[in-house]
């Protein structure tokens, strides 16, 4: 059996856990591709994003550019009263820019304001001081400015932005302008970059973000960050991009509530324990599979047992009825004495094959469930008394000190007096099998909580504590020691312990191996 159950193992490992882990660790696999596959598309759509807002923010200032050209066309065309007036218009319509300037060379001296006048103020630094940064400006970049100017001479004009020290934090944006006459000279534009956040890129900011995402504009060095929010909160980011316009600024994002890598960990985490789940589910099917096939592995060969048990059960006594019938009948006995002792060990035999049979019918009835029982009033005194009698005489000769101790003030209670008989004979019976060297049986009836019960107790060779709770299955008997040498159906105590649940009773064991054991049946007492 040790071998069918060992090579079952190895089969539900091979077609079910193999599988199984195959499955978790491929799971896992797939899980961490998964993951960074979603990290890459999610990456991939913040960055869409942020270049929506950069390319919003480009073409803002693109269309002041073209504006710029048509203001600095008709600068020269305007009265000097008139200047004034066209020049505020002009930068009402852009409040974030502060200045415009133009130069027709990198190295001329002289740094145009359009509409701005020489003794005036910008930014509260002086007309020739901003002059200066200007050039110093336009110097410092004059690679940059060659390829503007290659840039529109191929018909592209191109805005760059360019790293300045002028108007108190102002940036600075370049391209060429074409004037009338074709004539090319550096254009430049002066922009506030939190007043551009603030007006021009808010709304943006907020149509993009709606209630899913938080869109930052910020400057670390300065520690100035406007938020989608409309607040000016200094927030962590998910995912950022230069501003292009502004060299010094950033645009930032974020996912309100939960950031990505906490989705992507929570998936990861949801799919673990799915994956753990399944995995124990499988674990606990395997097992419970094992389990039963052990079972009816054990069942298959404890039946096979029973029914060696039984046939030389069987065969025992019919071999003597058959011997001795067969030897009175040829007249070999002469004397009286000796056909008395013959009439005897067949009479004995036979009564020994009508228990077996008896047993096994009544076993197969319970199995069937077509057991019926007679309830009527009967002492059980008497019960114990009549199977003591009946057995007294038979187990003194084998040597037993056969006793028998009552209770004299057990009521009367309603039993099946034909069951609790049987019942207390297959214990004496098993106390007879299993009783080696020290031959005592006694039978012992008496009163506990609400009980009537009687006990049949023995000095033979016990029974080990991990056996106790089986020896009520069917076809069960305890293995090892020298009780394989006892014969048996294995049905006895299952049909004690059926007898017993019928009469709502119930059955205490106590044994030692070596010291004996004790079996009690607890009858319930009549309610008055």
């Amino acid at each position: 059996m040790n071998k069918t159950v060992k090579r079952i193992v190895v089969i539900l490992i091979i077609l079910i856990l193999l599988p199984a882990a195959f499955l978790t660790i491929n799971e896992f696999v797939s899980l961490n591709q998964n993951e960074e596959v979603i990290g890459r598309i999610y990456s991939n759509q913040l960055d869409a994003i942020l270049y929506s807002v950069n390319q919003y923010s480009e073409d803002v200032v693109s269309s002041w550019a073209s504006r710029i050209d048509l203001f600095l066309d008709e600068i020269p065309k305007l009265k000097a009263n008139e200047t004034s007036a066209v020049t505020d218009s002009f930068y009402s319509q852009m409040p974030s820019l502060f200045a415009v300037f133009v130069a027709d060379s990198i190295n001329d001296k002289f740094i145009e304001l359009p509409g701005w006048s020489q003794d005036g103020n910008l930014f509260s630094v002086d007309y020739k001081q901003f002059n200066s940064q200007i050039k110093n400006l336009l110097i410092k970049n004059e690679g940059l400015v060659k390829r503007l100017f290659t840039y529109k001479q191929a018909g592209y004009r191109k805005l760059e932005p360019v790293e300045a020290d002028t108007a108190e934090g102002g940036s600075v944006l370049l391209f060429i302008e074409e004037t009338p006459q074709g004539t090319k000279r550096i254009t430049g534009m002066v922009i506030d970059p939190k007043e551009f956040t603030y007006r021009i890129l808010s709304p943006k900011l907020q149509e993009v973000a709606q209630q899913e995402f938080l869109i930052s504009v910020f400057n670390t060095a300065e520690i100035f960050q406007f938020n989608s929010s409309r607040d000016f909160k200094v927030r962590e980011v998910q995912q950022s991009k230069a501003l292009w316009i502004f060299p010094n600024y950033r645009i930032g994002i974020s996912l309100l509530g939960q950031t990505i890598e906490d989705l992507v960990q929570q998936r990861a985490l949801t799919n673990i324990l799915l994956i753990g789940l399944l995995t124990i589910v499988l674990i606990l099917g395997v097992w419970i599979v094992y389990r039963n096939i052990r079972k009816e592995v054990e069942i298959a060969q404890i039946k096979s047992d029973f029914v060696s048990n039984v046939s030389h059960e069987l065969r025992t006594p019919l071999s003597l009825i058959s011997m001795f019938s067969e030897t009175l009948e040829m007249d070999r006995v002469k004397t009286d004495e000796k056909k008395k002792e013959y009439y005897s060990i067949i009479s004995q035999e036979a009564n020994r094959l009508g228990k077996i049979v008896n047993s096994i019918l009544n076993f197969s009835k319970m199995e069937a469930g077509k057991r019926q029982y007679n309830f009527v009033d009967s002492y059980l005194n008497d019960v114990a008394e009549n199977v003591y009698r009946s057995y007294k005489f038979h187990l003194e000769q084998k040597g037993f000190t056969f006793k028998i101790l009552k209770d004299e003030t057990i009521p009367i209670i309603k039993i099946d007096e034909e069951a609790v008989s049987e019942a207390i004979v297959n214990l004496v019976d098993n106390a007879v099998k299993y009783s080696d060297n020290e031959k005592s049986i006694t039978i012992r009836t008496g009163m506990e909580n609400n009980y009537a019960f009687v006990e049949v107790e023995d000095k033979g060779i016990g029974i080990p504590d991990k056996d106790q709770k089986k020896v009520y299955e069917k076809f069960f008997r305890v293995s090892g020691g020298n009780i394989h040498n006892v014969k048996g159906s294995g049905l006895g105590l299952s049909i004690v312990k059926h007898i017993v649940d019928a009469h709502k009773g119930k059955i205490e064991l106590n044994s030692e191996v070596n010291k004996g054991s004790k079996f009690r049946l607890m009858l319930p007492l009549s309610k008055s």
